[in-house]
Protein backbone atom coordinates (compact mmCIF):
# COMPACT_ATOMS: atom_id res chain seq x y z
CA UNK A 1 0.00 0.00 0.00
CA UNK A 2 2.90 2.24 1.02
CA UNK A 3 4.56 1.24 -1.95
CA UNK A 4 1.76 2.16 -4.05
CA UNK A 5 1.18 5.48 -2.63
CA UNK A 6 4.65 6.25 -2.94
CA UNK A 7 4.93 5.50 -6.43
CA UNK A 8 1.33 7.22 -7.04
CA UNK A 9 3.15 10.85 -5.77
CA UNK A 10 6.41 10.57 -7.47
CA UNK A 11 4.01 10.41 -10.66
CA UNK A 12 1.92 13.20 -9.66
CA UNK A 13 4.64 15.36 -9.01
CA UNK A 14 6.86 14.32 -11.80
CA UNK A 15 9.39 16.52 -13.04
CA UNK A 16 7.94 16.55 -16.37
CA UNK A 17 4.87 18.33 -14.85
CA UNK A 18 6.88 20.86 -13.05
CA UNK A 19 6.76 23.65 -16.25
CA UNK A 20 2.66 23.35 -16.46
CA UNK A 21 2.28 23.18 -12.62
CA UNK A 22 4.44 26.38 -12.53
CA UNK A 23 2.01 28.06 -15.44
CA UNK A 24 -0.93 26.94 -13.39
CA UNK A 25 0.16 28.84 -10.51
CA UNK A 26 1.19 32.03 -12.82
CA UNK A 27 -2.14 31.53 -14.38
CA UNK A 28 -4.47 31.10 -11.85
CA UNK A 29 -3.04 32.68 -8.57
CA UNK A 30 -1.19 35.84 -10.29
CA UNK A 31 -2.06 38.79 -11.19
CA UNK A 32 -2.59 37.18 -14.93
CA UNK A 33 -5.75 35.37 -13.50
CA UNK A 34 -7.29 39.00 -14.81
CA UNK A 35 -6.49 37.67 -17.99
CA UNK A 36 -9.74 36.03 -20.16
CA UNK A 37 -9.81 32.15 -19.57
CA UNK A 38 -9.53 31.13 -23.13
CA UNK A 39 -6.21 32.65 -23.63
CA UNK A 40 -5.02 31.46 -19.96
CA UNK A 41 -6.14 27.67 -21.48
CA UNK A 42 -3.97 28.11 -24.92
CA UNK A 43 -0.77 28.64 -23.19
CA UNK A 44 -1.27 26.21 -20.68
CA UNK A 45 -2.58 23.41 -22.93
CA UNK A 46 0.65 24.75 -25.42
CA UNK A 47 2.75 23.78 -22.34
CA UNK A 48 1.80 21.29 -21.30
CA UNK A 49 2.08 19.66 -24.70
CA UNK A 50 5.67 21.15 -25.06
CA UNK A 51 7.18 20.25 -21.78
CA UNK A 52 5.69 16.79 -20.74
CA UNK A 53 3.53 15.49 -24.00
CA UNK A 54 6.61 15.93 -26.78
CA UNK A 55 9.67 14.76 -23.86
CA UNK A 56 7.18 11.24 -23.22
CA UNK A 57 6.79 11.23 -26.64
CA UNK A 58 10.35 11.64 -27.54
CA UNK A 59 11.82 9.51 -24.79
CA UNK A 60 9.03 6.57 -26.18
CA UNK A 61 10.44 6.82 -29.61
CA UNK A 62 14.15 6.60 -28.44
CA UNK A 63 13.74 3.33 -26.27
CA UNK A 64 11.26 1.87 -29.06
CA UNK A 65 13.97 2.92 -31.34
CA UNK A 66 17.11 0.37 -28.45
CA UNK A 67 18.02 4.07 -28.17
CA UNK A 68 17.58 4.41 -24.27
CA UNK A 69 16.76 0.87 -22.10
CA UNK A 70 13.05 0.82 -21.02
CA UNK A 71 14.14 1.75 -17.36
CA UNK A 72 16.38 4.08 -16.70
CA UNK A 73 18.54 2.69 -13.89
CA UNK A 74 21.88 4.37 -14.18
CA UNK A 75 21.88 8.33 -14.03
CA UNK A 76 24.13 8.62 -16.56
CA UNK A 77 21.68 6.89 -19.09
CA UNK A 78 19.57 9.90 -18.50
CA UNK A 79 21.91 12.54 -20.89
CA UNK A 80 19.60 12.19 -23.83
CA UNK A 81 16.28 12.37 -22.32
CA UNK A 82 17.61 15.26 -20.05
CA UNK A 83 18.80 17.17 -23.43
CA UNK A 84 15.42 16.71 -25.35
CA UNK A 85 13.88 17.91 -22.18
CA UNK A 86 16.14 21.02 -21.67
CA UNK A 87 15.27 21.42 -26.31
CA UNK A 88 11.14 21.87 -24.99
CA UNK A 89 11.95 24.08 -22.19
CA UNK A 90 13.59 26.16 -24.59
CA UNK A 91 10.95 25.92 -26.89
CA UNK A 92 8.40 26.93 -24.10
CA UNK A 93 10.31 29.58 -23.10
CA UNK A 94 10.41 30.95 -26.76
CA UNK A 95 6.51 30.49 -26.93
CA UNK A 96 6.11 32.77 -23.72
CA UNK A 97 8.61 35.52 -25.19
CA UNK A 98 6.34 35.38 -28.09
CA UNK A 99 3.15 36.05 -26.74
CA UNK A 100 4.11 38.72 -24.69
CA UNK A 101 4.45 36.67 -21.43
CA UNK A 102 5.48 38.62 -18.38
CA UNK A 103 9.19 38.56 -18.10
CA UNK A 104 8.93 36.78 -14.48
CA UNK A 105 7.37 34.09 -16.59
CA UNK A 106 9.66 33.43 -19.18
CA UNK A 107 12.53 33.64 -16.91
CA UNK A 108 10.83 30.95 -14.56
CA UNK A 109 10.40 29.16 -17.74
CA UNK A 110 14.25 29.66 -18.87
CA UNK A 111 15.01 28.82 -15.18
CA UNK A 112 13.37 25.47 -15.33
CA UNK A 113 15.75 24.83 -18.60
CA UNK A 114 18.65 25.89 -16.48
CA UNK A 115 17.70 23.25 -13.71
CA UNK A 116 17.35 20.92 -16.05
CA UNK A 117 21.56 21.62 -17.71
CA UNK A 118 23.04 21.67 -14.08
CA UNK A 119 20.86 18.20 -13.53
CA UNK A 120 22.54 16.29 -16.33
CA UNK A 121 25.86 18.13 -15.63
CA UNK A 122 25.71 16.83 -12.39
CA UNK A 123 24.51 13.36 -13.40
CA UNK A 124 27.57 12.79 -15.67
CA UNK A 125 29.08 12.06 -12.47
CA UNK A 126 26.50 11.93 -9.56
CA UNK A 127 22.85 11.22 -9.45
CA UNK A 128 20.54 13.88 -8.47
CA UNK A 129 17.06 14.04 -8.09
CA UNK A 130 15.38 15.78 -10.55
CA UNK A 131 11.80 15.77 -8.60
CA UNK A 132 13.18 17.44 -5.75
CA UNK A 133 14.58 20.35 -7.80
CA UNK A 134 11.00 20.37 -9.88
CA UNK A 135 9.84 21.01 -6.38
CA UNK A 136 12.48 23.67 -5.78
CA UNK A 137 11.22 25.36 -9.12
CA UNK A 138 8.10 25.54 -7.84
CA UNK A 139 8.44 27.14 -4.00
CA UNK A 140 10.75 29.56 -5.75
CA UNK A 141 7.85 30.85 -8.33
CA UNK A 142 5.59 30.83 -5.31
CA UNK A 143 8.33 32.55 -3.14
CA UNK A 144 8.33 35.48 -5.75
CA UNK A 145 4.94 35.72 -6.02
CA UNK A 146 4.09 36.18 -2.76
CA UNK A 147 7.17 38.95 -1.69
CA UNK A 148 7.02 40.81 -4.29
CA UNK A 149 3.41 40.97 -4.19
CA UNK A 150 2.38 40.10 -7.60
CA UNK A 151 -0.19 37.28 -6.40
CA UNK A 152 -4.40 38.20 -6.94
CA UNK A 153 -4.39 36.62 -3.28
CA UNK A 154 -2.85 36.01 -0.50
CA UNK A 155 -1.13 33.16 -1.73
CA UNK A 156 1.46 32.38 1.47
CA UNK A 157 -0.98 29.27 2.18
CA UNK A 158 0.03 27.57 -1.16
CA UNK A 159 3.48 28.25 -0.83
CA UNK A 160 3.30 26.34 2.61
CA UNK A 161 1.80 23.48 0.73
CA UNK A 162 4.68 23.26 -1.42
CA UNK A 163 7.40 23.26 0.91
CA UNK A 164 5.57 20.72 3.18
CA UNK A 165 4.93 18.84 -0.54
CA UNK A 166 8.52 19.23 -1.52
CA UNK A 167 9.05 17.30 1.98
CA UNK A 168 7.31 14.79 1.27
CA UNK A 169 8.27 14.28 -2.38
CA UNK A 170 11.52 14.13 -0.98
CA UNK A 171 10.77 11.46 1.73
CA UNK A 172 8.89 9.42 -1.02
CA UNK A 173 12.45 9.50 -2.95
CA UNK A 174 14.36 8.36 -0.05
CA UNK A 175 11.26 5.15 0.96
CA UNK A 176 11.75 4.11 -2.94
CA UNK A 177 15.74 4.21 -2.22
CA UNK A 178 15.52 6.38 -5.56
CA UNK A 179 17.83 8.71 -4.02
CA UNK A 180 20.35 9.45 -0.59
CA UNK A 181 19.49 12.63 1.50
CA UNK A 182 22.23 14.64 0.03
CA UNK A 183 20.41 13.96 -3.22
CA UNK A 184 17.32 15.31 -2.52
CA UNK A 185 18.93 18.09 -0.66
CA UNK A 186 20.94 18.79 -3.82
CA UNK A 187 18.20 18.65 -6.10
CA UNK A 188 15.73 21.05 -4.36
CA UNK A 189 18.88 23.39 -3.64
CA UNK A 190 19.73 23.37 -7.59
CA UNK A 191 15.69 23.83 -8.68
CA UNK A 192 14.92 27.19 -6.12
CA UNK A 193 18.29 28.69 -7.11
CA UNK A 194 18.08 28.62 -10.84
CA UNK A 195 14.47 29.15 -10.69
CA UNK A 196 14.50 32.54 -8.32
CA UNK A 197 17.70 33.98 -10.12
CA UNK A 198 16.33 33.85 -13.59
CA UNK A 199 13.31 34.88 -12.54
CA UNK A 200 14.82 37.50 -10.47
CA UNK A 201 16.89 38.33 -13.57
CA UNK A 202 14.07 38.98 -16.02
CA UNK A 203 12.34 40.92 -13.41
Amino acid sequence: MIQQLSRFISNLLSPLLMPTYGVIIALWVSILCYQSLSTRLTVLFFIFGTTCLLPLLLLFAMQTAKMLPSKLVDHKERTLPYTCAIVCYLIATYYLTSVHAPTWLTGFMLGVATTTLVSLIINLKWKISAHAAGMGGIVALLYFLHFIHMEAFNSLWILCLAIIMSGVVGSVRLYMQRHSLAQVLAGFANGFLCVHILIKLFY
